[in-house]
């Protein structure tokens, strides 16, 4: 498991396994937000597997399928509100880690300077830089 932390409160990963969750939960995450659909995976790593196992180690699970290159808006709103209504860490997951970057970033729009939020996931590989506009303009209302 490869947890890439792009804030004090807010990590990202590669598709975790149920195997993951008790190291996530050592970790001191609160909640677990699948970004993946599941028409990617098979179904041993699809939501519901994820979600159980997450849910039995007492932890808060969110679905919230993000499907590249097609970002809605209300996948942005979903993960600010997962973001806002955690009461500790979030860990947030997908094929590699990059959708949750950019929904994470596009929540954060307005609330952060948007060079930080292009610069921070560019740490860890993810190229945000495309979305500079998009950020621009939530960040103006």
């Amino acid at each position: 498991m490869d947890i890439r932390h792009l804030t004090d409160t807010y990590a990202v990963s590669p598709q975790i396994t149920p195997d993951d969750v008790a190291d996530i939960a050592e970790a001191g995450f609160t909640t677990v937000i699948c970004n993946r659909p599941d028409g990617e995976i098979p179904p041993e790593v699809q939501a519901d597997a994820i979600g159980r196992a997450v849910e039995e180690a007492g932890l808060r699970f969110i679905i919230n399928p993000v499907i590249g290159g097609a970002i809605t808006m209300e996948n942005v709103t979903a993960q600010g509100a997962a973001l806002t209504g955690s009461d500790g860490p979030v860990l947030a997951y997908c094929a590699s880690g990059n959708r949750s970057s950019i929904v994470w970033a596009l929540s954060q729009a307005g609330q952060r300077p948007t060079d930080e939020l292009i610069e921070i996931p560019a740490r860890f590989g993810y190229a945000l830089e495309p979305f500079r506009p998009t950020l621009e303009q939530l960040a103006r209302g």
